[in-house]
């Protein structure tokens, strides 16, 4: 099995076991990222809208507030870089939209729904 196949298994599995629709996120597909995901700053949080234009609905942040009047927090990323940059989050962008994750380098997970994700 190669690696992507192997991370879309994982994340299959995960909303199994959530008992939710696996919503796959291609790897091609672009996300909106800050660059604090890249740095070793807890938590790590991610949201998935609706998709929107190019981006495939996902925003992912390190740290604990996101910068709401900066309109350059996220940028866009291509799922494919988080495979050798933050594989760690791959698993959660199986989840569909209006689910939001927040886990750390040291086990913690949190998942959750969040309807206020379509009031875009």
């Amino acid at each position: 099995m190669n690696e992507w196949n192997f991370i879309r298994q994982q994340q299959k599995e995960l909303c199994d076991k959530l008992n939710i629709d696996w919503t796959p996120v291609d790897k091609n597909s672009l996300i909106a990222i800050n660059d604090s995901l890249f740095s070793k700053v807890n938590p790590i949080n991610g949201l998935r809208h609706p998709r929107h234009g190019d981006i495939d609905g996902w925003y992912l942040w390190s740290g604990n507030n996101i910068r709401e009047d900066d309109i350059e927090f996220f940028q866009p990323l291509h799922v494919a870089h988080l495979i050798e940059n933050r594989p760690i989050v791959l698993k959660y962008l199986g989840l569909p939209p209006c689910w939001r994750f927040q886990i750390d380098d040291n086990g913690y997970q949190d998942i959750w729904f969040d309807e206020s994700l379509l009031n875009i």
